[in-house]
Formats: structure tokens, sequence, C-alpha cells
């Protein structure tokens, strides 16, 4: 199964919508055929391992990262080519969320006879589709929301200046965290003051990333953008892929020009912003699922304060930008310790000269913060 989770990470930048997926065909103790799925529309694992195991896989054992699927799709069913090949038994890591299989799968695999048995470094194999996870089980993208911080916890000057804060290796390793994302957020804020291109830029991945990344699949970018104020001379408009513009009131005429380079959409809101939950529900509905929120403190705070924030990734550099900078996160004016959320360290790596952190809030999903 190891093997197989090893082969599923090789569609990490690809597979998207579909789940990352790696198969291993073992018979009399030897690997006799191994695949991954690469990407929507192409072989699942399954079938790859079975096409290389061939008359080796009847009587073989099948070791699966997700449970095998029954419904017919872009590809056909893996249970019925499992049974065909005449495997003897098939271990799943996981049951899929969808609800077309959600255990059908292996009971139909039960009722031809292959022995079944599921669980097995399920836990790995879970992290590794969390996002696919997440929207079957949610009905929303798992949202990683990205920062940049001195040590002192500020993110930009007071007048806004904010480049760079963090070196050039931790602004690569973000090539990493887009690449697996099938859309990354921001802000009208963010992009007035800063004109990102959010893009994915293989170049500028580690080589064997750039390997897996291609061909390039540009994330789906969105702006938050109330009244549709994004210029329609910004880079992000000019890169490539999809752009998305979610905003809390009908277009005027006056941003025609928009329409060129950009869907505009409105989506359901308290007061004058969009709701980032409502925001979700749909990059859900569009099979999204991983969203990497790269905005400034107001926005992210907001995922982070209604209880939307899944991860958080914050590159941290070795240096003070004093009291008047703009701070991480504009979070409630909380008064109790009750009230803090606490978050788990998963991960902690030095990136060139920067430190970055991965943290989840601690026991599942977060209530809301209350302020």
């Amino acid at each position: 199964m190891a093997h197989a989770l090893r082969l599923a990470h090789e569609g990490l930048y690809t597979t998207a919508p579909n789940p990352r997926v790696g198969c291993v065909v073992v018979r009399d103790a030897q690997v006799v055929g191994a695949g991954f799925h690469r990407r929507a529309g192409e072989p699942h694992a399954e079938t790859l391992a079975l096409a290389a195991a061939g008359a080796s896989a009847r009587g073989a054992t099948a070791y699966v990262t997700l449970e095998p699927c029954r419904h017919t799709g872009r590809t056909p069913p893996c249970t019925a080519a499992l049974i065909a090949a005449g495997v003897a038994r098939v271990v799943a890591a996981m049951e899929d969320p969808d609800p077309r299989v959600a255990g059908q799968g292996l009971r139909e695999l039960a009722a031809a006879g292959v022995a079944t048995a599921c669980g097995l470094a399920e836990q790995a194999a879970r992290a590794l589709n969390a996002g696919f996870v997440s929207r079957l089980s949610r009905h929303r993208p798992l949202v990683r929301i990205k920062l940049a911080m001195s040590l002192d916890g500020r993110t930009a000057m007071a007048g806004g200046e904010s480049r760079w804060i963090t070196g050039p290796a931790a602004r690569r390793d973000v090539q990493h965290w887009r690449a697996q994302s099938g859309a990354v957020v921001t802000g009208i804020g963010t992009v007035l003051a800063d004109d990102p291109a959010l893009d994915v830029r293989p170049e500028e991945m580690t080589p064997r990333a750039r390997r897996l990344a291609q061909p390039v699949r540009q994330p789906l970018r969105v702006v938050m953008d109330s009244r549709f104020r994004t210029p329609p001379g910004a880079r992000l408009l000019h890169r490539g892929g999809e752009v998305l513009i979610a905003g809390s009131a009908p277009p005027d005429p006056l941003q025609a020009r928009l329409r060129k380079h950009a869907e505009l959409l409105v989506v359901e809101g308290a007061g004058k912003r969009p709701s980032p939950l409502a925001l979700l529900e749909v990059l859900a509905r569009r099979e999204v699922n991983d969203v990497l929120v790269e905005a400034g403190p107001a926005l992210a705070g907001a995922f982070v304060r209604e209880g939307l924030a899944d991860e958080l990734l914050i590159y941290a550099a070795p240096t003070l930008l004093g009291h008047g900078a703009r701070p991480l996160l504009e979070l409630p004016n909380l008064t109790r310790m009750s009230q803090q959320l606490r978050l788990e360290i998963l991960d902690v790596a030095l990136v060139g000269r920067d430190l970055r952190l991965r943290l989840r809030p601690q026991a599942g999903a977060p209530a809301p913060m209350q302020g």
C-alpha cells in the first residue's frame, strides 16, 4: 500500500477534479503490475495496473488507495475490470466518499467472490485526497490560507508596501501549492495594491514537480470584488486559464470590458461583501477540490472568523516590521482565553531563509470566532 500511495502522489498536480489514486498488483509476494491515475478522462489506476500485470493478475491481490469505482463515467467501472482479471483479493485504503460508490464497490467485488479489506493506511490516503473528500462530504472545497509575515506578525508596511517580506525560495515554494489547487482566491484590495498574477509558473518549481505538473493546468483565479472594480488590465486576467470575479451586486454596463477577460458572478453575502461560504459552495459545484486563499488580512481573516480555514500555510521571515505595520489577520477582539482558536502544527520546514509553518485548527472544523 505504501508503494500505491507513492504512485498516487505522481498525480498530485494533474488529477483534479478526480482523486489521486495508485494501485499495485501483487502475486506470490512479487509486484506484477502498478499504475496511477494521471488526469480525468484517462485510465484509472486499477486499469493501468491490471494491464501491466496481464495474466499474472489472476489470483493476485490488488492494493488500491481508494475503493474501486463501480459506475461508468469517462471510463468504465474498475470493479468490472478487477473481476474480469480474476484477482483474488482487493485491499483498499479507504472507502470512496462519492455517493455513487460509498462502499458499493467493495460490496460488488465481494458478491463476485473477491475477498476485500478496507482501512490499510487510511489516514495517509485521506490526507492525499483531503480536498476531494471535503467536496464530496462537506459540499465545499478544502481551504488552505497562504500568508507571509515578519516575526512580529506583520504582512505589510502601513502604506501597503509588502514586496518582499519573504525570500525567493519561499515564493518559489508557493508554486507547489498553487499547482495542486483547483482555485486561487484573492480580494480586490490585493489586486489593486499588488496586481498579482496568481498563476502557476513551472520554471519556478523543482525539476521533479515541474515534470509531474506537465502539462500545466492553471487554477481558476477568483477575485472577491463586491463592486467589480477589477481593472481590465490586471495581470491575473492575462495569464492564461479562467478567471471568476465574484461580486455582491449585479455589474453595471460599464464593466463590459471585464466580461472579455473574466466571468462575472453575483454571490450572496451579508452586507457589502460576497459570503466566503457561498463562494465555496459555488466552487464545489464546479468540482473544485482545493482552494488556496492568497489575500490580505481582511479577507483571510474572514475565512478564519467564519470557521472555513482548514489549513494555514504561513511563511515567517526573519525580519521585524514594527508596531505600525499591517497585521497578519483581521480577527475579532477576543476578551477571554476560552475564545482562542488553537492550532495543530502539521509541518515545519526551512525554505531558503524563511520558516514555513503548516497548521490546522485543532479538533476538526472550528466554530466561527466570536468577539
